[in-house]
Parts: C-alpha cells; sequence; structure tokens
C-alpha cells in the first residue's frame, strides 16, 4: 500500500507541474482562454488528489 501511495502523490505533484508549466506558456505567449483554464484545472487536480489521500491515509 505504500507504493500505492507513492506513486499517487507522485503523479499528483506531476499534475501541479504541468498545470504550473501550461499557465507559465499561457502568459509567456500573451495569453488564451483554453490554456488558462487547462492549466488552472491541472493545479486543481493535483491540489485536490493530494489533499484526499492525505485525508485517506489518516
Amino acid at each position: 500500500m505504500t507504493a500505492y501511495r507513492w506513486a499517487v502523490f507522485a503523479l499528483s505533484v506531476l499534475f501541479v507541474a504541468i498545470g504550473v508549466a501550461l499557465l507559465a506558456v499561457t502568459a509567456a505567449h500573451g495569453g488564451g482562454v483554453v490554456g488558462f483554464l487547462l492549466g488552472g484545472l491541472f493545479v486543481a487536480l493535483g491540489i485536490a488528489r493530494i489533499q484526499l489521500e492525505r485525508r485517506r491515509g489518516a
């Protein structure tokens, strides 16, 4: 079960990193609704998944 929790955490951090990268690239290229929306959703997904896993493990 420990490997599962670490895998969930790693993928969640990866989702947050992808979201931040999307937001940065979108801002660098002058903006765009789709880029900001997807970037924000990736960040929210990663953070939410980390929180859910922390609550489940407690």
